[in-house]
Formats: C-alpha cells, sequence, structure tokens
C-alpha cells in the first residue's frame, strides 16, 4: 500500500503544481503531438517536482501508481482484447451482424444497427470496432436505400456507449480500478444508463442527422461487401454460440453482482458465484471458452488460433502504456496532497462531484481528444472523492467520468478523422453528425447519472 508522503508545499504552491502539470499534459500532447504515455510521465514529473517531492519519492511515486494499475486493469485489457480479435478473425462478428441485419425490416434497421454496435463494442477498443462496422455500415446502407446516418449514427451510438459506460470494456475498467468502485454495481448501473442513451443518441437522433448530412454510402469496400468479407477462419461459429460468448463476462460479473446482494454471505453458492465472477477470472474463462467456441468451431487451426491471439496484444500496447502512466499520474497526486486538495474543493462545492466528474472528464477530452486520458486523468484526479461516497455513488462516479470522456468529438480526435475519411463527408458534416452524436451521447448519460442517483 503505497504511502502518504505529506509534502511540505503549502496550498497555493499544490494548486500551482496542478495547474502547470495539467498545462503541461494537454499542451505535449496537442501542440507537441507527443504520444499521452510520454505526456502523463512527464506531467507527472513535473508536479512532484513543483510539489517539492525528491526525485528517489517522485520515482517511487511514479512507478507504485504504474505497477498498481497495470495489475488491477492491464490483464483485463489484454484478455478483453484477445477475445475481441477471435470473435473477428473467426467470423463471429459477421455472423451476428448478418443474422440481426437479416431480420429487420427498413423501420427496425436503426435500432438493429444500434444493437450490433453494442454487442460488437463491448470486447473490442473503439478503434477495432469502428474498423470492423464501418464495411457493415456501408453495406447495409447500400442494401437498404437508407440514407447513410440512419444506419451510421445508431451503429456508433453502440459503439460509442460501451466505450464509455459498460465493463468488461476497457475504459469502464480502468476507472474502476482507478476508483476503487464496485464492478458489479457499476455493470449493472452501466447497463442501465446505456439502453436509454443509445436510444437517444442512435435511432432517434439518425433521424435528425440524416436531415443535416444527407448523403449515401461511399464506394469503399465495394468489392468486398459484394463479394463477401473473408478473414482467417474457413466457415463462421453459430450467431447462438458467437453471441453467448461475447455476452458470458458479462453475465458471469452481473452473477456475482446479484449474488453479492442476495445471497447470504459465506454461503457455498455465493463463494462459488463470486468466484466466477472476479473480473480477471470471468475474462479469462471466456477467453478459453472463445478459443472453442469461437476459433476451433469455426475451423481455425491451432496455429491460426495462435497467430489471432498474437495479433491481439500489439495494438494494445499503446492504451496499456496510457493506462499505466495514468496511473503514475495520479499517485503523484496522491502522495504530494493535491488529490486530497482537490477532492476537498469539490466535496465542499455546492456542484455535485458526479457533475463535478463529468466537467473534469470533458475538459479533458476537448483539450487532448483521447477519451482514454480524459477517463484516466480525471478518474486520478477523482480518486479521493470516490472514498467519501457509497458504493453505488462511485459507480456512478466511474460513468459520469465515462459520459463526459466521450463529449464532442473534434478535430484532436484520431476516431473524428477516421469516421471523415471512411464515409466521405465534409468536416462541417462530420461536426453535424458524429460530434453531435457524441454530444448528445455525453449529455444524456450524464442527466441519467444524476437521476439514478436522486433514486439510489
Amino acid at each position: 500500500m503505497p504511502v502518504v508522503l505529506e509534502t511540505p508545499a503549502g496550498t497555493g504552491q499544490l494548486i500551482v503544481a496542478a495547474i502547470i502539470g495539467f498545462a503541461t499534459i494537454v499542451t505535449l500532447i496537442t501542440r507537441a503531438k507527443l504520444h499521452p504515455f510520454l505526456s502523463l510521465t512527464i506531467g507527472a514529473l513535473v508536479v512532484g517536482a513543483i510539489s517539492t517531492m525528491s526525485l528517489s519519492e517522485i520515482l517511487t511515486a511514479y512507478s507504485q501508481g504504474v505497477g498498481s494499475t497495470v495489475a488491477s486493469v492491464g490483464v483485463l485489457i489484454a484478455l478483453g482484447a484477445i477475445i475481441g480479435k477471435l470473435l473477428a478473425d473467426s467470423g463471429g462478428a459477421d455472423e451476428i451482424v448478418d443474422t440481426l441485419v437479416s431480420k429487420a425490416s427498413p423501420a427496425t434497421l436503426p435500432w438493429a444497427m444500434a444493437l450490433i454496435g453494442a454487442v460488437i463494442g463491448l470486447p473490442m477498443f473503439f478503434e477495432i470496432g469502428l474498423v470492423l462496422l464501418v464495411p457493415v455500415i456501408l453495406l447495409v446502407t447500400r442494401r437498404s436505400k437508407l440514407p447513410l446516418m440512419r444506419v451510421a449514427i445508431p451503429a456508433l451510438a453502440g459503439l460509442s456507449a460501451m466505450h464509455a459506460l459498460v465493463p468488461p470494456h476497457p475504459g469502464p475498467l480502468a476507472a474502476i480500478g482507478l476508483l476503487k468502485a464496485d464492478l458489479g454495481i457499476t455493470l449493472g448501473l452501466g447497463v442501465l444508463i446505456a439502453i436509454p442513451t443509445v436510444v437517444v443518441a442512435g435511432p432517434l437522433f439518425s433521424r435528425f442527422a440524416a436531415r443535416w448530412v444527407p448523403v449515401d454510402a461511399p464506394d469503399l469496400f465495394l468489392n468486398s461487401d459484394e463479394n463477401g468479407r473473408s478473414g482467417i477462419a474457413p466457415s463462421h461459429p453459430k450467431f447462438s454460440v458467437a453471441l453467448l460468448t461475447v455476452l458470458l463476462p458479462v453475465v458471469l460479473m452481473m452473477g456475482k453482482a446479484l449474488a453479492d446482494i442476495f445471497a447470504a454471505k459465506g454461503t457455498a453458492v455465493r463463494n462459488f458465484v463470486d468466484f466466477l465472477g472476479e473480473p480477471m477470472f470471468a475474462l479469462l474463462l471466456t477467453t478459453l471458452i472463445a478459443i472453442f467456441t469461437l476459433g476451433r468451431t469455426s475451423g481455425m487451426d491451432t496455429n491460426a488460433i495462435s497467430d489471432s491471439v498474437g495479433a491481439s496484444l500489439p495494438p494494445i500496447a499503446g492504451i496499456l502504456l496510457i493506462v499505466a502512466a495514468g496511473g503514475g499520474f495520479k499517485q503523484i497526486l496522491v502522495d504530494t496532497g493535491i488529490a486530497k486538495l482537490l477532492a476537498s474543493g469539490i466535496t465542499q462545492s455546492s456542484i455535485s462531484p458526479l457533475l463535478m466528474a463529468w466537467l473534469v472528464a470533458v475538459v479533458i477530452r476537448l483539450a487532448t481528444g483521447s477519451a482514454t486520458v480524459a477517463t484516466v486523468t480525471a478518474a486520478g484526479i477523482l480518486e479521493p472523492v470516490a472514498t467519501t461516497l457509497p458504493p453505488t455513488h462511485a459507480a456512478l462516479l466511474v460513468l459520469a467520468i465515462g459520459c463526459g470522456s466521450v463529449f464532442f468529438s473534434h478535430v484532436n480526435d484520431a476516431g473524428f478523422w477516421l469516421i471523415k475519411e471512411y464515409f466521405g463527408i465534409s468536416v462541417g458534416d462530420n461536426i453535424k453528425s458524429w460530434s453531435l452524436m457524441e454530444t448528445v451521447l455525453s449529455v444524456c448519460g450524464l442527466l441519467l447519472v444524476l437521476l439514478v442517483s436522486v433514486i439510489v
């Protein structure tokens, strides 16, 4: 357990250290285009130095923060990446998409696309899910003759909501680890809030987006779409098998949350369900099952499965380092006393901690363009606040940060340019569709978080 160092710096000096530290991180990411991992690391060193920590104290605190964060979150992110890659390479993702789309009429197609975005987005990083979804969005748009935005916006809303609100997605998992929130409660509340949020930001908002940006699907992926998608696997797993595999960790974690509420403590049933629902075991079990349900049943041989698992890990190196550096930065804030100072100011102010958490994440998101950086930095700042809240409100704090982390994607967000180029639209049209959808999702999610906080 890290020891808080109680630096001799006064309140004014700590405030200056925090401001300069945050400004350093934002400037390095936005102006110098430095990787967020390096920017967060340098920002942590700057904060520690201004707060009069010695170099050895800074390095010790940073290392402790990195280590504890990787230990609690890193393995989970890696396992989730493996599941997502197996889902894509086995053709399981294609099977889920094709089955849901085939059963949808033109009127229900936007709702089906929102569901597809949510299911595909659950185990995958946003960029990976986006690359997987774009050919599907374009193909469905051509076949249905619907405007592009009626199909694209619901799918993107489902994908983005998972990114912000529902574990085992890496973003919420990172915030849960940093804030020490209860995963089961966060999962249950995240699903509760995500469903209406996706409905508003997806199928409902897509009606307006289609009017404001009346475009058809570009000719990207035309040959691969019409001739069938190809992958590693010679055949696809069944729809039911693929869907159950993706949802298994969610079911196990939700079972743990329900057992903690309804089963007596210390009973064999509760102990067994709690064991199955521990995030690391739930994802590890799902990974092992996915090797058979997604890999073997689709005809992938041992080499193909090994290649798929191996290929899933390099793309997540960047996000693992960002999350780890965020943990190191958080520990510097804790050990200098800045986190306690910020927490005291938030708890003593008239502003709700949930609203403050959302605002902090929004500011970092707008400045850096990264939802991951916004999540881990805001969670680090709010960590002392979470310790003063009951479990339900600590979980809501995670969700408020998640909502803020996806606010108004714009020109400093890689996702903004990916979507603009894939859909062949102008910057203005992208702002009127994708950026506004993210904003609607963020604000709607926050309002629901605040509403739930009043009820529970």
